[in-house]
């Protein structure tokens, strides 16, 4: 038995029941408003699942460049570029056709985002947390620059594209009060494809012997500049996904300060998920839980800030047994 492990744990615990005393709530009552808020009734549901699609979608995204040993902190940048760039094709072009152009677009500008990055990591050393970040401030302020000039809906105030008709969104699988459609399908299908790719596939193999030991993947044959930008190109592409499944499937436009954060908060999905592809389902569930049900106590008064605080102490304890189980194996 890990004691050491145990008292983290227990240690953890206490911290946020402190937390919440000193915020004037009842831990068990907060616990109860969260998990109502979340998962008690079918809309709450349905509001968990919405949360939880860009989350499982974002977190992929960085959870591919992991493995290509690249710290992609750049998502959230390219999500909100694949996100304008797939609102101004959709509005223009009505229908399926317009829903199939707008993803292919949104994916296509979320990679091309991200490829300053790859070039200058894999040709210059230069690290990528570094270019990504600025690439997120350029990403910000271009996009409120076109959505409040050249894209701006007619007869609007405020910063915004046309909202799409009602044939140029994704599809219903499942109407009220869920209220799923297809973007979670796709998210599932894409976590089942990496999982598929990354085990079964010469290129899949080759990523990850880059991110594990770019020296020995070079002297197997392997040349790591090639597949570092290829994997940040993949990645940035997958981040633009999840910015045109949240313009089709929910939002249906695109405005400025388009997405609340969902693209950092893949990070910590990806890191809670660890080497395992279809490990970003369950980690974006719970993500999506705490989001959800973070409304649900705000309204009771306990700050929402502590579903952060909750994520934060998770990841720890999440690392903690990981990096027990790296050491007993070495």
């Amino acid at each position: 038995m890990n004691w050491k492990l145990i008292a983290l744990i227990v240690g953890a615990l206490a911290a946020l029941a402190g937390i919440v005393l000193v915020a004037d709530a009842s831990p068990i009552q907060a616990l109860k408003t969260l998990l109502q808020g979340s998962l008690g009734t079918p809309a709450a549901i349905g509001g968990t699942l919405r949360e939880t699609t860009p989350l499982l979608i974002t977190g992929l995204a960085v959870f591919l460049a992991l493995r290509a040993g690249l710290f992609n902190i750049g998502v959230e940048g390219q999500l909100v570029v694949g996100a304008l760039a797939c609102a101004v094709v959709a509005t223009r072009l009505p229908g399926v056709g317009g829903v199939l152009l707008g993803i292919l677009v949104g994916m296509m500008a979320g990679a091309l985002w991200a490829l300053p990055a790859g070039l200058i990591r894999a040709y210059r050393n230069g690290h990528e947390v570094i270019t990504t970040i600025m690439l997120n401030n350029v990403a910000a302020l271009m996009t409120t620059a076109l959505v409040a000039g050249p894209f701006r809906a007619p007869n609007q105030e405020n910063a915004t594209t046309v909202l799409l008709g009602a044939e140029t969104r994704l599809p219903a699988l499942i109407g009220r009060p869920l209220n799923i459609n297809l973007g979670l399908v796709i998210g599932l299908a894409l976590a089942a494809g990496l999982f598929f790719w990354l085990r079964r596939t010469v290129s899949g193999y080759e990523l990850q012997a880059v991110g594990s030991n770019p020296t020995a993947a070079r002297f197997a044959g392997v040349s790591p500049q090639r597949v570092m930008v290829r994997g940040m190109l993949a990645s940035g592409a997958i981040a633009g996904l999840a910015g045109a499944v949240l313009v089709l499937g929910f939002e249906y436009r695109f405005y400025k300060d388009f997405s609340p954060g969902y693209g950092f908060d893949g990070l910590g999905i990806a890191l809670l998920a660890g080497g395992n592809a279809l490990s970003v389902i369950p980690a974006a569930l719970l993500f999506g839980i705490l989001a959800k049900g973070g409304v649900a106590l705000g309204i009771e008064g306990v700050p929402r800030a502590i579903t952060t605080v909750v994520l934060g102490l998770i990841i720890l304890i999440a690392a903690a047994i990981r990096y027990r189980k790296v050491k007993t194996v070495a």
